[in-house]
């Protein structure tokens, strides 16, 4: 009994070091990217999720792009993780605001589940 009480304590230890390193490898790749190689992948994610027409995907795409600017000193700051997280929330409710003005119900609905499981994915990988 006591050998797999270890066994089980070593596992989730080394399970807690793998997630600490996927996370900082995440932000590590966020950091390395652009604004404009960040916008234009959630752009491209979001014509393919939602469905977007010529005029929508013009619109998210200056959105998308402002934002990623927007982010670039939250990403490359050194602040604490609470501040950043803080500060990317606020961030990220502007930009649904926008967004919000753009998508039809429908689209907007979609993209909301969409984020819900990217950070259901990324607390994920932290945890």
């Amino acid at each position: 009994m006591k050998f797999i009480n270890k066994l089980l304590a070593v596992l989730l230890l080394a399970s807690a070091v793998v997630c600490s390193v996927n996370a900082q490898a995440n932000l590590q790749k966020l950091k390395n990217e652009t604004p404009e190689q960040r916008a234009a992948f959630q752009t491209k994610l979001m014509k393919e999720k939602l469905n977007l027409n010529d005029m929508q995907l013009t619109k998210v795409s200056t959105i998308n792009l402002k934002y990623a600017e927007k982010f670039e000193p939250i990403i490359k700051s050194d602040d604490n993780r609470f501040l950043r997280m803080r500060q990317a929330k606020a961030l990220m409710e502007q930009k649904d605001k926008e967004l919000q003005a753009v998508f039809t119900k429908t689209q907007y609905n979609e993209y909301l589940a969409v984020e819900n499981e990217i950070r259901k994915k990324i607390r994920s990988q932290m945890n």
